[in-house]
């Protein structure tokens, strides 16, 4: 009987249905390219079309749940009588679902625009409409990704992001290259899954419950027991998995050759989105464990904590270090740009370290989740503008070798000033979008030291780094504006892609300089009043007891 009540079905309310409204239009639109060929027969650009629509419906959805979080984090799908949600809204999880959303939108058109290119070049669409199927379901398990306290529900978002993932890098079946890559990355994910789901077992034997706010108040030192060697053993476990998503070190080998082998619309799909995916769910969980310790609200800081801050931190410092020292000696342009998003994710991962003993940007506001959301909002642009770029070069010449940029600064200067502008934007020179992402970063870092002077290494280390970075990036710009061949005819790009990359570099001019302070106080409010778990635990449920109760249940009793 008792088997009965735990299987019980449970049907969500509709304020909850309302709360999880751009997953659904993601969806509905998913089972609509499904459909579509039984109507239309396989046209991909009608798939790419219906995408695009699906995505801007699942933006008007979440300004619709922006305007539900307004007064307060909600929380949604919470089993009866557990008080427990499987799925959180605020503020932090509506700028992320804004951020993928709009990448999505920017891949999808960035596709179109590429499959025009390989028509005037004769080469064919290759692609169907079960791409788009691929990169929608992606994108629906990041958006759960960074939406979620559940154990269970992480481990499904990151499948649903990670196994799509996987079939898009070999979505080109003429490349050699593209199924070398995807067959890495298999091999690589299915790793990182499995001991991502053995961390998430130990946790969950541990402590009987599959909410991380209740494992979190568990592991502080106001509860019962302290961190045993098993719990950080499973911390560490499930956080590789994290790392994997992130491509932060030691589980980054298999960025540049899968960024190298994937169609360029996907290795920008990955240098993003996946990026900020398990960026947003990484500092979500450290603001949950520092919230229970007192951390959060400035009380003191657990030593559990700040050991937590120490590695992450060191962390932060050898990833971005390892991406620029391995850019330098890369002659391929994507593979100067998949170690480059190895360091500034390592760069992004810094906010993180914050976690022990945060400073303020304002009232209510973690200044190291406020840093990550102004760094995201720019490495979008930043990305999207390079990459996009990239790609306007390789539909053209057929390569990304760094010879295929010479002379482009003649050859489609429409090309080579984004182009450019995006690269000094990456370094983080003012007076561009980059210099701001990295001053807010630096600022935050700064002001925390006070408390936690070690957080000046990383200040130094970011630094540093940035003067690194500046050779591999300026490498590509001498070669497009003091490198020149008169041979090299003039490239006619696409009118499309030449506004995106143009739109790109023109909002990095702004907030770099114009919307320099509207960036920070806007990041700012994104990352106030994020979810806290609650100080009083609801009941065991069925999804919470421990796990004698559970033997109890299994023997009948």
């Amino acid at each position: 009987m008792n088997l009965l009540i735990v299987a019980a079905a449970w049907l969500p309310a509709a304020d909850d249905l309302r709360l999880i409204g751009p997953e659904l239009v993601l969806i509905g639109t998913i089972a609509l390219v499904l459909l579509l060929p039984l109507l239309v027969g396989r046209r991909p650009e009608v798939a790419a079309v219906t995408a695009v629509l699906g995505c801007l419906l699942a933006l008007v959805a979440t300004w619709a749940v922006a305007a539900e979080v307004a007064d307060g984090p909600r929380n949604a799908l919470s089993p009866p009588g557990t008080g427990l949600p499987m799925v959180v809204a605020d503020r932090f999880s509506v700028f992320f679902r804004l951020l993928l959303l709009l990448t999505l939108g920017l891949i999808a058109w960035l596709w179109l625009i590429g499959a025009d290119a390989q028509r005037l070049r004769g080469l064919g669409v290759v692609s169907g409409p079960e791409f788009f199927v691929l990169l929608l379901t992606s994108a629906l398990g990041m958006l759960l990704m960074v939406s979620s306290l559940n154990l269970l529900v992480l481990i499904l978002a990151i499948e649903t992001a990670s196994l799509p993932s996987y079939a898009l890098v070999a979505s080109d079946r003429r490349s050699r290259l593209g199924a070398e890559a995807a067959l890495k990355y298999v091999l690589f994910g299915a790793a990182a899954s499995a001991i991502t789901v053995y961390g998430v077992s130990l946790l969950y034997g541990q402590f009987g419950t599959f909410d991380l706010g209740r494992v979190a108040a568990a592991w502080t030192p106001g509860a019962a027991g302290r961190p045993a060697v098993l719990v950080w053993l499973a911390l560490a476990i499930f956080g590789a998995g994290i790392l994997f998503k992130i491509a932060a070190v030691p589980m980054h080998f298999w960025c540049p050759d899968v960024f190298q082998g994937a169609p360029i619309e996907v290795t920008t799909w990955l240098s993003v989105a996946s990026k900020a995916a398990g960026l947003g769910l990484l500092l979500r969980l450290l603001h949950v464990f520092a919230t229970p310790a007192g951390v959060i609200s400035g009380v003191q800081s657990d030593p559990a904590i700040v050991m937590l801050a120490y590695v992450v931190g060191a962390l932060a410092a050898v990833t971005c270090t390892v991406g620029n020292l391995a850019a330098l000696r890369q002659d391929s342009v994507k593979r100067i740009l998949a170690y480059s998003s190895i360091a500034h994710a390592g760069y992004m991962m810094m906010a993180g370290a914050l976690c022990a003993a945060p400073a303020r940007a304002a009232e209510g506001t973690d200044a190291g989740l406020a840093a990550l959301v102004s760094y995201l909002a720019v490495y979008l642009l930043m990305n999207v503008g390079a990459f996009g770029a990239t790609a306007l070069v390789v539909w053209q010449a057929g390569s990304d070798h760094l010879s295929a940029f010479t002379g482009l600064g003649r050859r489609a200067p429409w090309i080579a000033v984004p182009m450019a502008i995006c690269l000094f934007s990456l370094v983080g020179l003012p007076p561009l979008g980059g210099f701001a992402a990295k001053w807010y970063l630096l600022l935050a870092l700064g002001r925390t030291a006070s408390a936690q002077p070690w957080l000046w290494i990383l200040v130094v280390v970011a630094v540093l780094n940035t003067a690194i970075s500046l050779y591999y990036y300026v490498r590509i710009i001498r070669q497009m504006y003091l490198v020149d061949d008169l041979q090299l005819p003039a490239l006619r790009p696409p009118l499309g892609g030449v506004a995106i990359v143009n739109a790109c570099a023109i909002v990095l001019i702004l907030l770099g300089t114009v919307a320099f302070n509207a960036l920070g106080q806007r990041a700012a409010a994104l990352a106030s009043e994020v979810y806290t778990v609650p100080t009083r635990p609801a009941a065991p449920s069925a999804l919470t007891r421990t796990p004698v109760q559970f033997a109890g249940l299994a023997n009948g009793r």
